[in-house]
């Protein structure tokens, strides 16, 4: 059995594998009666997922090609199919199949990329809501800012106005008065844009999902930072792109080897989190900044910036986005507000040249009926009215707070092995354990003591890094619970390391 599969070819894997065994079974190659390799050998042998075996051997066995018995598994029986229609046996009329229903097989119908997914991330992700665990797991903002009642009477007012607004509807690049409202924020952050250049979105993978379909063909090579947000390495692993990555280092990113790759693979865009990275929590200098546009006026390839922290600092001098610096509209800027906005209420931006986003609103347009109206009005009183730019004020205080607690805490542990970086601003922290500790053993036991932290694997799409790391996130939580888990941290790393 001699199986080729061409990753680039437009052929689903499994009937890349079908087409070829059924040609080997065909030609005498595959002997009738032949024992198969069992799913999961093949599965292992052929380096893919054991679905898309089980996907194979079911259209084997659907189109007469091999049977399954229990206790042997599944053989040849091409055959048996052909002497069958040789003499075909009076047998009665099968009953309609209305009398016989059957399940759809989803696991069989569903594409593989949907399959061979990483479910720690969002397992963890999704658990921070559970009161009774310590979630340091979640990049959320604080919910006491924000104050429920204050969000309900403001609610009530806006839904209370009589005008256009009574509809729910906003325009497809979004509320015409937010958009005003953040070409004044963006002024504040060094960029100049208007109206027109701005498209408003829900989050930031929604944002970088739009701009995928925007500018990316399957094949097209792309780069990101590594380690890298599952969910922004995900969104692009479904839009088939070839997916390079650049290193992390302790300024922000390595410009010199992605100055190396964009010349080498010449990629459709470069997808960089500038402020703050996650989960490293580092930031690209000033200089690197200048180099990265740079390097993209020079070789006319598009950089998305992803900035959700950079309002967020909290020692040091201020942050300017790279989109600052554009002044050939080469970049696509992204902005979210999900760590300095009521949790729940999910707002972001793209900004870009005119024409990209009379494109993006173009897919807005067939993707949605009409776009979040009410978190679009509530965000654009805010921004009118000075309450946001106020509890960016209180964000700051309280997160430096909790930061500092952290760091407490783990620098009481760095004559056990634990290392890291204090950063300077956001919401992460990226920690190293103590020599020989896997993370992936560490999370699930910190899990079963009700303390939520994120592998470091999980942020590394090529397995190649992270296994010593977990992300620690101080966003979400009250400061009490920060210090209860953080005190199962630190008795985990005793009694692992033998104190």
């Amino acid at each position: 059995m001699n199986i080729y599969i061409d990753k680039k070819s437009k052929t689903p894997v499994y009937l890349q594998i079908v087409n070829q065994l059924k040609a080997q079974i065909k030609r005498g190659d595959i002997n009738d009666g032949s024992t198969l390799p069992s799913e999961r050998a093949l599965s292992k042998i052929l380096g893919v997922h054991r679905n898309t075996i089980i996907k194979v051997y079911n259209e084997l066995k659907a189109e007469g090609f091999v049977e399954s018995r229990q206790g042997v598994g599944y053989t040849v029986s091409l055959g048996n199919k052909d002497q069958s229609a040789k003499n075909p046996t009076k047998e009665k009329p099968k009953k309609s199949s209305s009398a016989n229903p059957k399940r759809v097989r989803w696991t069989y119908e569903i594409k593989d990329e949907f399959l061979d997914r990483e479910k720690t991330y969002d397992n963890l992700f999704q658990r921070y809501s559970d009161d009774s665990k310590y979630a340091l797991s979640s990049g959320f903002s604080m919910p006491s800012v924000y104050r429920k009642s204050v969000i309900a009477e403001d609610i009530a007012d806006i839904v209370a106005y009589e005008g256009k607004t009574q509809y729910f509807y906003s325009p497809y690049k979004g509320d015409e008065n937010l958009r005003q409202q953040i070409v004044s924020f963006l002024s504040t952050k060094g960029i100049k844009a208007s109206t027109g250049e701005i498209q408003v979105v829900t989050e930031t993978n929604q944002a970088i999902d739009f701009i995928a379909n925007l500018l990316i063909s399957p094949g097209d090579a792309v780069i990101l930072p590594e380690p890298v947000s599952p969910d922004t390495y995900r969104t692009l692993m479904l839009s088939n792109a070839r997916i390079y990555t650049v290193p992390v280092d302790h300024d922000g990113m390595d410009i010199k080897a992605l100055g190396n790759l964009m010349e080498r693979v010449k990629p459709k865009a470069v997808f960089i989190d500038s402020s703050f990275h996650d989960p490293t929590a580092s930031c690209i200098t000033k200089e690197g900044r200048e180099e990265i546009i740079q390097l993209s006026n020079r070789l006319r390839i598009p950089v998305v910036e992803v900035d959700a922290a950079s309002e967020l600092v909290y020692e040091g001098e201020h942050i300017t986005p790279i989109k600052a610096l554009d002044t050939m509209n080469n970049v696509i800027y992204i902005y979210s507000f999900s760590l300095t906005f009521a949790p729940g209420l999910s707002l972001a931006f793209i900004v870009a040249d005119k024409e990209v986003i009379r494109s993006l609103s173009y897919i807005v347009s067939v993707r949605f009926v009409a776009t979040d109206w009410m978190t679009q009005k509530l965000m654009a009183k805010y921004l009118e009215d000075g309450t946001y730019y106020r509890n960016i004020e209180v964000f700051r205080a309280n997160y430096a707070e909790k930061r500092d607690l952290v760091c407490r805490y783990l620098d009481s542990l760095k004559e056990l092995g634990i290392a890291y970086e204090k950063p300077r601003g956001g919401v992460y922290i990226w920690c190293k354990l103590p020599e020989g500790l896997d993370c992936k053993e560490f999370v699930k036991e910190a899990f079963a003591r009700d303390l939520l932290l994120i592998p470091g694997y999980i942020f590394y799409p090529f397995k190649n890094g992270g296994r010593d790391y977990v992300r620690i996130s101080y966003s979400f939580e009250k400061i009490e619970k920060i210090e209860e888990g953080m005190k199962v941290f630190c008795d985990m790393i005793k009694k692992t390391t033998g104190t």
